[in-house]
């Protein structure tokens, strides 16, 4: 049987050794996994920095200013963390878990959306963009989005009207063992994220809680996202 997630809560931490602990723990793991290997949960805040996936394109890095670019293997273009942000590093062995890739997102996604239906908010995913959005004019509600996704909606031109993003998603795969994670906007500075395009969209709008009217403690809400996590993450 495949032992539970551990989770482990890393504090406020630089980004760059984090992301080598990540990279170095997953090339270590053996195949087959044993009850010895188990999956890790590590969930933090970084110091500001914006971090560029494998699409991204330097032109969608503005003016970064004196805030530091790290070049990543994960997925998608630039996004920015900093304090005030909830960031989930999930480690999971896919195969041992017996889901695949696009399931692990389709997860990641649903413990975000019930993390913020724990404090109200109403999450919603967009055809063609992994994340999750809130509604501007009111995200309480949960009147589903023209947007969403769907068999007949066109995947390739994400439709943002009237929506913010408030989690950003970028993972990598290796072995079929996976690293970087996601990533939940709380309570932070958010403009930096004006100095670049957001996941690669050019005058996407990102909040955070506090931005929306919610008052939350960014340790609370880590702890309810650490908890959403672990249960949909399980085999």
């Amino acid at each position: 049987m495949p032992n539970a997630i551990e989770v482990k809560f890393l504090g406020l931490v630089p980004y760059l050794p984090t992301y080598e602990a990540m990279q170095a723990h997953t090339a270590s793991r053996s195949a087959p996994r044993s009850v010895s290997d188990p999956d890790l949960l590590w969930i933090c805040e970084h110091h500001p920095v914006y971090t560029q996936g494998l699409a991204g394109k330097s032109d969608h890095i503005l003016a970064p200013g004196d805030v530091p670019v790290v070049a990543t293997n994960r997925g998608g273009q630039v996004t920015y963390h900093g304090p005030g942000q909830i960031v989930a590093y999930p480690m999971i062995d896919l195969q041992r878990a017996g889901y695949f890739v696009k399931e692990f997102v389709y997860r990641l996604e649903e413990a975000v959306i019930r993390t913020l239906l724990h404090v109200g908010v109403t999450g919603h995913r967009v055809a063609g963009a992994p994340g999750i959005y809130v509604r501007l004019d009111d995200p309480f509600s949960h009147a589903a989005l023209p947007q969403r996704p769907s068999k007949g909606l066109a995947a390739s031109t994400p439709d943002f009207s009237g929506l913010g993003k408030i989690s950003a998603l970028g993972i990598k795969v290796s072995r079929h063992c996976t690293y970087h994670g996601l990533a939940l906007n709380v309570a932070m500075d958010l403009a930096p994220f004006e100095r670049i395009n957001p996941c690669g969209y050019q005058g996407l709008r990102t909040v955070d809680l506090s931005t929306i009217g919610v008052q939350a403690n960014p340790l609370d809400v880590a702890q309810v996202l650490s908890q959403k996590l672990t249960t949909y993450l399980a085999p």
